[in-house]
């Protein structure tokens, strides 16, 4: 026996195997019943023998000898069972792993290979050396042979405990190399039904009017990877085949998703075309609004109130030229089903029309704020003195003085709002400065604040 069960059997091994045989024929007596037994014993009737038997002492020895022989028969029998069952063991931890682990344990198996062939040899020898069936056999020879035999047969034994202790330390490698044969089938199987169902799925689409021609390369690409599925784990190996039946299956299943979501997107990009058609008719009609307000915002109030509005027309007008532009070429992306470009090409024609409707509704803001305040200014100083004290209260909380980092930008908190109102009078006040110049105040105690909080927060 060796560890390569490919390789012919060499003269020894012949004998082994016959010695097999021996042993199935002392086993096929041993339970034939008695009539049966007599039967089989060549010379069991009277006139039919061929040996002259013994009584006393020798008789004995043979009998012992003979015994001897049955037993390392036996073991040898039991040791061959035995490795050809680890070797089935070991083949199925080389089809799945390749860790050093995994290599060690096959070059230990070959090891303790070398070992039982010698251990086979020795018993074969023996049997080859000792004929138990000669009527002559003298008493000292049959007991040279059952010292032999048992010998070998405890040669046998002791092989048969390594290759045991050996098959015990073997347990993580085959419950791990089990676990992943156990996943095979199921998985393949499941990469195999996700295909179908993705090509179920692209045929339902097709048949509703929608292209996918990008789903469909998508799921031939998937077709040599499943002819692979399909050739085994024989060919490719149990971890590549798992590696490519969790792949296949992840990539029908995205075909399979977006094949089902196909006619919803479709649907979808039909909505926002038509949505945003509209709001860019609308977003011209609201710019057209524009120039009565700037109109009454350069009537009433200083330059610094309006020159920054001074082009949100032209801007408005053109910048929705070019949200059309890019709709109508999402209308052909649409229509020739090129779905991503429809998508990016709506999502800048949106981002245009957000941008047009932010500088359309600040010019209307503008005019709004600034009519507030300049009817009554006193609110907006309210608002933000009252915003400073509040600061200054939690800056003192607990404290006999101020931190000096939160203190200094109240003050000058303080200080900026003072200058603002100052600069409300005169005859042409600048609003739109005192507006901005309170919200800048307002932004920097809301920081001084969260300042406040979250270093106490940190503390506690």
């Amino acid at each position: 026996m060796t560890a390569t069960p490919s390789r012919p059997y060499t003269q020894q091994q012949q004998h082994r195997v016959r010695g097999v045989r021996g042993v199935r024929d002392v086993l096929t007596l041993l339970i034939l019943p008695l009539p049966l037994i007599a039967a089989t014993l060549p010379g069991a009737f009277a006139g039919g023998g061929t040996r002259r038997w013994f009584g006393g002492r020798g008789e004995s020895q043979r009998a012992d000898a003979q015994a001897a022989k049955d037993a390392a028969a036996a073991a040898f029998y039991e040791l061959d069972t035995a490795q050809r069952d680890l070797r089935i063991s070991i083949e199925t931890i080389v089809a799945v792993d390749d860790s050093p682990a995994a290599r060690r344990a096959v070059s230990d198996f070959e090891a303790l290979g070398r070992r039982i062939d010698e251990a086979s040899g020795n018993y074969i020898t023996a049997v080859d050396a000792h004929d138990l069936d000669r009527d002559d056999l003298e008493a000292s020879a049959a007991a040279r042979a059952r010292t032999e035999l048992t010998q070998a047969k405890d040669e046998l034994g002791r092989a048969k405990q390594d290759l045991d202790r050996f098959s015990q330390g073997l347990g993580p490698l085959l419950d791990k190399a089990e676990t992943q044969l156990a996943r095979l089938v199921p998985a393949v199987e499941r990469a195999r039904q996700t295909l179908l169902a993705a090509s179920t799925a692209l045929d339902a689409v097709r048949a509703s009017g929608l292209k996918a021609d990008d789903l469909a390369a998508r799921l031939a690409a998937l077709a040599p990877e499943l002819t692979k599925l399909n050739q085994g784990a024989g060919k490719h190996g149990v971890a590549e085949t798992l590696q490519r039946a969790d792949r296949v299956l992840r990539d029908a299943e995205a075909v399979r998703a977006e094949a089902e979501r196909l006619p919803e997107r479709a649907a979808e990009t039909d909505r926002r075309l038509v949505s945003l058609r509209t709001r860019a008719q609308a977003l011209t009609t609201r710019s057209a609004q524009v120039d009565p307000i700037l109109s009454e915002l350069r009537r009433r109030f200083t330059t610094n109130c309006w020159q920054d509005l001074q082009r949100v027309p032209e801007q408005a007008a053109e910048a929705v030229k070019q949200a059309e532009q890019k709709l109508a070429e999402a209308r052909k992306a649409r229509d020739e089903q090129r779905w991503p470009d429809a998508t990016s090409l709506l999502s800048t024609a949106r981002a245009l029309l957000n941008s047009t409707d932010e500088a359309i509704s600040a010019a209307g803001e503008r005019l709004q704020r600034l009519n507030a305040v300049a009817k009554d200014p006193q609110q907006e100083i309210d608002r933000t003195r009252f915003a400073i004290r509040d600061a200054q209260r939690l800056a003192m909380a607990g404290r006999a003085t101020p931190d000096p980092r939160h203190a200094r930008p109240l003050d000058d908190s303080v200080g900026r709002l003072e200058r603002a109102v100052a600069g409300l009078e005169g005859r042409h006040p600048d609003y739109w400065h005192f507006l901005t110049e309170t919200e800048a105040v307002r932004q920097t105690v809301a920081r001084v604040v969260s300042d406040i909080r979250e270093e106490r927060g940190a503390g506690a």
